[in-house]
């Protein structure tokens, strides 16, 4: 049985990625804006009609980890490292700096919906 908050929390998940709201995504897969807000604030479950527009739009979305959270997003995606990026303190560090930018702090979006942030 689909846990309606970790789904909901997952298809936020896939409008977050694409940068999508909620009435520009029911328009990418064809369905009533209404569909997708009584969906987010689970007044309804999902269809299975509704599962499979959003899989067959959105290629890096797999069913197993919409519906259950086995698997990545995106789909093929492969683990991240474990180990934190390290920085330099070292004003001349070519890795500090990204277009004349200096890095203030690198956030990691891992495949099971946690992230790690770091900073200098």
């Amino acid at each position: 049985m689909v846990n309606i908050l970790k789904f909901t929390t997952r298809l936020k998940k896939v409008m977050d990625f694409h940068q999508l709201s909620a009435s520009g995504f029911a328009d990418k897969i064809g369905v009533q804006r209404s569909s997708i807000s009584h969906i987010l604030s689970g007044r309804n479950k999902p269809s299975l009609d509704f599962i499979l527009k959003i899989t067959a739009e959105f290629k890096d979305v797999d069913i197993y980890w919409l519906l259950n959270g086995n698997g990545t997003f995106p789909k093929g995606e492969e683990n991240t490292p474990t180990s934190p990026p390290s920085f330099s303190d070292s004003n001349s560090n070519s890795n500090s700096q990204i277009g004349g930018k200096k890095i203030e702090r690198i956030v990691v979006f891992y495949s099971d919906g946690t992230f790690g942030e770091y900073k200098k």
